[in-house]
């Protein structure tokens, strides 16, 4: 431990990524079947330790300006404070960072907004050899943690030998995605308490407790029916009628079917207060314009989400809120903000 504690903050025992002390609904069978965690590939806690110590090394990038948390930064929940991150020689991306919290509770296990990577281990070497984001050749990246004194070491804590390739690369780089689980807000400790989430939360406000009826039962726009989990992660890509035609097309990049244009994955709305973008191309700014969206702004589209059209009339549903229906649905939002998660050591820049 010796040689990699000159460069890294680095506990001799490490952190704790394979065993968190979740609370019990996360053991419910809604959450737990969600998990997209491959046999071959569970966190352990050095293999997570590993993967820590890659997202935030900049030598991932080919100028080395460039590492996986400068678009995922922990203070935001893992997205971006920007609407499309900066790459290597500035270039910009044309999607918003996506954020990364309760990943691991999606069961078809796909990444991307458009799910073009079919798992966590394929979508981790993307954004490196991306030539807007990272432009890196891994033959030169192996070259490099080759030659770095801590990483023979680390990956051999991790893998059982000093050997280096990409396949160890993706599996620690999603070991520590996988890890990053929030379950401590004011949300998780109010559902430990009760034993159904329609149940009013004993440490929640009147507005809160409002909020979260609002989110979990409203006619109009169900919100749970989407981002139906305690995890609040959606379980398939959706249409949310943010356009009324799909310039951007979505999953359908790789299902090849037009009924999927302009369907996209979800985050999970765990921290998403803290976000300064919303949506695939970060077009709303607030969480006020983003209740507002789903409250009026919804738009008729051919591949509109059943749950945000009424059958009926065939126009998008929409929430018709008052003001002080959004903002108590706005606090309810700001329950789901973990500060334990967003400033735990273990998710952190390790480097000195």
């Amino acid at each position: 431990m010796l040689i990699i504690n000159q460069y890294l903050d680095i506990p001799q025992n490490t952190y704790n990524y394979s065993t968190p002390q979740l609370p019990s609904f996360y053991s419910n069978q809604f959450i737990r079947i969600q998990d997209n965690s491959p046999s071959f590939n569970p966190v352990t806690d050095w293999g997570a330790t590993l993967g820590r110590v890659l997202f935030y090394d900049k030598q991932l990038s080919i100028d080395e300006s460039i590492s996986c948390a400068s678009c995922h930064q922990q203070a935001l929940g893992f997205t971006d404070s920007l609407q499309f991150s900066r790459g290597v020689n500035g270039q910009t991306t044309h999607r918003h960072s996506m954020a990364l919290a309760n990943a691991t509770f999606y069961m078809n296990g796909r990444f991307f907004w458009d799910e073009r990577a079919a798992t966590l281990e394929d979508q981790v070497l993307i954004p490196i050899q991306d030539p807007v984001e990272m432009a890196m050749d891994l033959d030169l990246l192996n070259e490099r943690l080759v030659n770095t004194p801590y990483y023979p070491i680390l990956f051999r804590k991790a893998f059982g030998d000093e050997e280096i390739s990409n396949s160890k690369i993706a599996q620690a780089l999603a070991q520590f995605v996988r890890s990053m689980v929030s379950y401590q807000s004011k949300f998780d400790q109010g559902r430990a308490q009760v034993s159904n989430i329609q149940d009013d939360f004993p440490n929640f406000t009147t507005q809160e407790n409002l909020g979260k009826n609002i989110f979990v039962n409203n006619n109009q726009v169900n919100c749970f029916g989407c981002h139906n989990t305690e995890a609040f992660i959606t379980d398939n890509p959706r249409n949310n009628g943010l356009t009324s035609s799909n310039p951007d097309v979505g999953i359908s990049i790789h299902t090849n079917n037009s009924s999927d244009d302009g369907k996209f994955k979800a985050p999970s709305l765990k921290n998403v207060a803290l976000r300064k973008h919303f949506m695939h191309d970060g077009s709303l700014s607030s969480l006020d314009e983003v209740i507002e969206f789903y409250n009026t702004g919804i738009r008729i589209n051919p591949n509109l989400d059943p749950h945000l059209l009424n059958f009926n009339s065939g126009l998008p549903n929409k929430m018709n809120l008052s003001i002080a229906e959004r903002n108590a649905l706005k606090a309810f939002l700001e329950t789901l903000t973990d500060e334990a998660f967003i400033t735990d050591k273990k998710f952190s820049d390790p480097f000195f």
